[in-house]
């Protein structure tokens, strides 16, 4: 068991080393870019929208409980903001891409393995990983770049309102605050680990499309496969960047 893990695992990093590699190949598949871009945006941008408003809520509800039991209510936006830009609205994006874009993306792939399409495209002399698990692993990562931002803003606007409306804070304190806690490489690791989740999420994908077993039903188990395992490698990336990012840069004020 431990000697297959590794076997999959060391396939799974040749994939994203290959995937990589080919990015920089000519030609580039444009037009199959552009498709799996407009794809994935329409699949996660209204899930995103609607969860970021609850997870904005929750945590400007808490932190706000939490300041206001140690006296330090005026930096409930600074605190709030923070956890929403830094690790809610990353981990959002990259469990929307992974749950919604990413197993469309393992199923596609899957579903052309078993009908030895890119069999055939590796007889004719195509690589099925520069004309088809490219442009799909880069519209993953542009479209969490992108949603990154949408969700921070949803996110941030969701825990002003709790925040003000449903704990009677000040307007002016919970703006106030950003400039005393925030900076602006907070917005930057949050964009850098949307880019990082979305490689990986559609790496994990098209890992698992690309092998699938035992015909239609070995599809559907690749595809609950994929979702499973971006998940806990999301969470592990996560908590390694973070950890970097805390050493790199010291917090505001510090």
């Amino acid at each position: 068991m431990i000697t297959g893990a590794l076997r999959q695992t060391g396939r799974l990093f040749a994939l994203a080393a290959e995937v990589t590699r080919a990015v920089f190949r000519r030609p580039f598949q444009f037009r199959e870019f552009v498709e799996q871009f407009w794809f994935v945006a329409s699949v996660t941008i209204l899930p995103a929208a609607l969860v970021s408003i609850p997870f904005g809520a929750v945590i400007a509800l808490q932190v706000g409980s939490l300041t206001e039991q140690l006296g330090a209510q005026s930096f409930t936006g600074g605190a709030s903001v923070l956890a929403v830009v830094q690790q809610a609205s990353p981990l959002i994006v990259a469990l929307l891409i992974a749950g919604a874009g990413g197993s469309a993306i393992c199923a596609d792939l899957g579903s052309r393995k078993i009908r030895e399409e890119l069999d055939a495209m590796e007889v004719m002399g195509v690589s099925p990983v520069q004309r088809l698990v490219v442009p799909r692993v880069l519209a993953a990562m542009g479209v969490a770049v992108l949603l990154n931002g949408l969700v921070s803003v949803v996110g941030i606007l969701g825990g002003y309102f709790f925040n003000v409306i449903m704990q009677g804070g000040t307007p002016g304190a919970y703006l106030s605050s950003f400039s005393a806690l925030a900076q602006l490489p907070d917005l930057y690791v949050s964009e850098l680990k949307a880019l990082v989740f979305g490689f990986v999420a559609g790496i994990v994908a098209a890992y698992r499309g690309l092998n699938p077993r035992g015909g239609p039903k070995g599809v559907g188990d690749a595809v609950n496969q994929s979702v499973v395992i971006t998940f806990l490698l999301l969470f592990f990336v996560n908590m390694v960047m973070t950890a970097v990012y805390l050493q790199i840069v010291p917090p505001k004020g510090g």
